[in-house]
């Protein structure tokens, strides 16, 4: 699906000169300008990429995490400044009675990541299910790196806390809470949140190392626990969609919602709830744009959407493409899209 020869110029030069392998998509709004697959998805099974191949989108995870809590907050169960002690009074009260939601979704907790050493150590518990709680108490419990708000340290852990405070809340679970609150309401045919080996899941990507000379996969597991952090999967055009019924002016959230979503809380890392929000010069001008990021295993993604007018870009990859290349594709096709 291309309606401008000038972005299959702009891929083909990433395609050939860097070996690109994924799905990118330009559009404005909801309206696809441009969506086209490169290389493969299976390599092993010789199965080629569509626009309809699924693919994890790692951290992005996080922001869908926080436009579900944000919907609940409109709903009056949950509050964002709220200690999360009243959610879980069996956790840390030390942590508890000062840690909040929005320390969790802005990073600015103090709660260090403990989950991600765990992983590192023994590769083995990536597999493993527990009970949300039982993760938190071993995972998520470590003494605070500093006083929540006064600082910020990427934490995984964050997300098993926020995962649980959901679920006690709600007494649903975080897999029914996206599927009622976001991907029904917004036509995400695609999209879902998977636990254990994403290769499991039907129409996904394979995630590799490398692709040549012989592919080498590379995916990473992911227990239940976890599905905030990382377990979010989608296409291109599902992302386009998401992108739009939460960021439109008339879209899924309350202009407060929206705001509050967008706002940055940490103005050194540009980090607003679950994702950023930065100033960028984009076809030279500074504009506001929705900045997300993803990785896990050989899978990469980045979403870009400017604020104002809703011009957006989706790069999805599975072959551990380099980062800096990544944003290389990203900002030269969105630039493309005021062209």
């Amino acid at each position: 699906m291309g309606k401008n020869p000038r972005f299959d110029e702009l891929m083909n030069h990433f395609v050939e000169k860097d070996g690109f392998n994924g799905v990118v998509l330009a559009g404005r709004n909801a309206k696809i300008d441009f969506l086209r697959g490169y290389g493969m998805a299976n390599a092993e099974a010789g199965l080629p990429m569509t626009i309809t191949t699924r693919f994890e989108t790692g951290s992005v995870s996080k922001w869908i995490a926080a436009i579900v809590v944000m919907k609940l907050v409109e709903q009056n169960l949950l509050a964002l400044d709220r200690p999360i002690a009243v959610y879980l009074p069996q956790y840390r009260k030390d942590i508890g009675n000062h840690v909040t939601l929005r320390h969790l979704m802005s990073h600015s907790s103090g709660i260090p990541n403990d989950i991600n050493a765990a992983r590192k150590a023994d590769p083995a518990i990536k597999l493993i299910e527990l009970p949300q709680m039982e993760a938190v108490h071993r995972y998520a419990s470590g003494d605070l790196l500093f006083r929540p708000g006064t600082a910020w340290d990427y934490s995984h852990a964050n997300w098993l806390v926020a995962k649980a405070v959901v679920e006690v809340a709600t007494q649903k679970s975080y897999s029914e809470l996206v599927r009622t609150l976001l991907i029904t309401p917004l036509g995400l045919n695609d999209s879902g949140i998977f636990t254990g080996l994403s290769s499991d899941v039907t129409g996904m990507a394979i995630g590799y190392a490398k692709l040549l000379p012989l592919p080498e996969r590379k995916i990473s597991g992911l227990p239940d626990y976890m599905a905030m952090a990382g377990g979010f999967y989608a296409t291109g055009a599902d992302l386009l969609k998401l992108m739009d019924g939460v960021l439109r002016a008339d879209g899924i959230l309350s202009t407060s919602s929206r705001q509050t979503l967008m706002r940055v809380n940490m103005p050194d890392q540009h980090y607003a709830l679950g994702g950023r929000t930065r100033t960028e010069m984009v076809a030279g001008m500074a504009r506001e744009c929705a900045w997300q990021d993803g990785s896990n295993g050989g899978f990469r993604i980045l979403a870009r959407r400017t604020l104002q007018d809703g011009h957006t870009v989706v790069v999805l990859t599975n072959a551990s493409f380099d980062y800096q290349k990544l944003g290389d594709v990203g900002d030269a096709l969105l630039a493309e899209t005021y062209a």
